[in-house]
């Protein structure tokens, strides 16, 4: 135990005397060990961001929709001519047995909204749908009502709007019962929605304007109609998937082995593809890392070799006082692995710092996990082993005499 302590004093001296050599030496390091703390502190904070607040569906919903998120392997001419989905496909998905409700929907992006004062953007989200979109898609109404089945059926201009709409056009007001102009057209507030907050400086739901589907129809058209479904519970929800999935591919003609013309979409979806996206982002981070790692480790290699050159006649009197060749190998592994170490605790340090300045500036739940510092530190202390053991040797290795006799 003495020697351990006693190697490490002397490891620690070492750095307290070449204070600048040692610093830039670590950077590799410190860099390395940043990176995959910061990161993995980051994609926990968007997994945390997904799974409370970016779930567009309700409990036991999903959707049924014309395209998937992205193209994939499918060219634009494959996607263009998928059927669209009609108000018959709404009907006939009401009626399967283990659908409780479903909503047909549209929206359009990037509109403009005025009042005879202010002006909005041209930022806002308009989403329309049947009276069933505000129980399909879990939209709750904080103040107001959501818009009626008469006011549907005749095609009202009325509208539930976000709290971050209400405060750009109305500040400081009630909005209820005030009126807004869209492409031409008055419309009248009648409730407005629970704040969600914003994700990554978007607005979400807070920043949009949902009104009945036969008020939108007339403004844009049914360009991405779709239905978002909503199955009795939980445990029929998988069925109800294949029962709409059998149904659309029944209204489709689709034959046994060609692939689905529609895609179904569920919070399960959308939590699989985010993890697709965050386990690319961790390879990268990982690749970053060992980039840094190995930078670092050459310059601890470097210095290391400095060290034994610088100390040989230290080295020789220590053998002739009887020190033995794994004592002195102990001694300068241990230097090498505690630099090492002493980059990753600082890179450590300035991942957490960097994780949680993200959460100051974007609003993200980041939460550095245990397991990233662990491999942080892990990685460091292998890289400072790994290329301080050949000086470490070559140290154990020096003749006592003629290290004696080096000025």
């Amino acid at each position: 135990m003495m020697a351990l302590l006693d190697t490490l004093r002397l490891a620690f001296g070492t750095f307290v005397s070449n204070p600048l050599r040692s610093f830039l030496t670590l950077l590799g390091i410190v860099i390395g060990a940043t990176t995959v703390v910061a990161m993995m502190g980051l994609i926990e904070g968007l997994r945390n961001q997904v799974n409370e607040n970016l779930s567009e569906l309700g409990a036991n919903c999903f959707q049924v929709q014309r395209l998937p998120f992205g193209a994939g392997n499918l060219s634009l001419a494959e996607l263009s001519r998928r059927p669209r989905f009609t108000f018959e496909d709404l009907d006939a998905i009401r009626e399967l047995p283990s659908v409780l409700t479903a909503a047909g929907e549209d929206s359009k992006g990037g509109q403009k909204l005025s009042t005879q004062q202010r002006e909005t953007r041209a930022n806002i989200g308009v989403w329309s749908g049947t009276p069933e979109y505000f129980q399909t898609n879990s939209v709750v109404v904080a103040t107001g009502r959501a818009f009626t089945d008469t006011e549907y059926l005749d095609g009202r201009r009325v509208a539930v709007i976000g709290p971050d709409l209400a405060d750009t056009l109305w500040p400081g007001m009630e909005p209820l019962g005030q009126t807004f102009r869209l492409q031409g057209r008055n419309f009248t507030v009648v409730g407005t929605t629970k704040r969600k907050g914003s994700f990554l400086g978007g607005g979400g739901q807070d920043n949009t304007v949902m009104m009945p589907l036969t008020a939108f129809r007339p403004l844009y058209g049914l360009n991405n109609f779709r239905v978002s479904v909503q199955a009795h519970s939980a445990e029929v929800l998988k069925r109800a998937q294949d029962e709409v999935t059998v149904l659309m591919r029944r209204r489709h003609g689709l034959k046994p082995l060609e692939a689905d013309d529609f895609f179904v979409f569920s919070n399960e979806s959308s939590t699989e593809m985010f993890n697709n996206i965050s386990q690319v982002i961790s390879v990268a981070s990982f690749g970053v890392c060992l980039l840094s790692l190995l930078v670092g480790g050459i310059g601890i290699l470097n210095i290391m070799l400095v060290a034994v050159t610088e100390r040989t006649r230290e080295i020789g009197i220590r053998k002739a006082l009887g020190a033995k060749k794994r004592r002195i190998l102990a001694q300068f592994a241990t230097e090498a692995v505690v630099l090492s170490l002493t980059g990753g605790v600082l890179g450590v340090a300035l991942g957490v710092g960097l994780a949680h300045l993200a959460r100051w500036v974007l609003g993200l739940p980041t939460e550095v996990p245990g397991w990233a510092v662990g491999v942080a530190l892990a990685m460091s202390s292998g890289v400072g082993l790994g290329f301080g053991i050949y000086p470490a040797a070559r140290a154990a290795k020096l003749d006592p005499v003629e290290a004696m006799r080096t000025e």
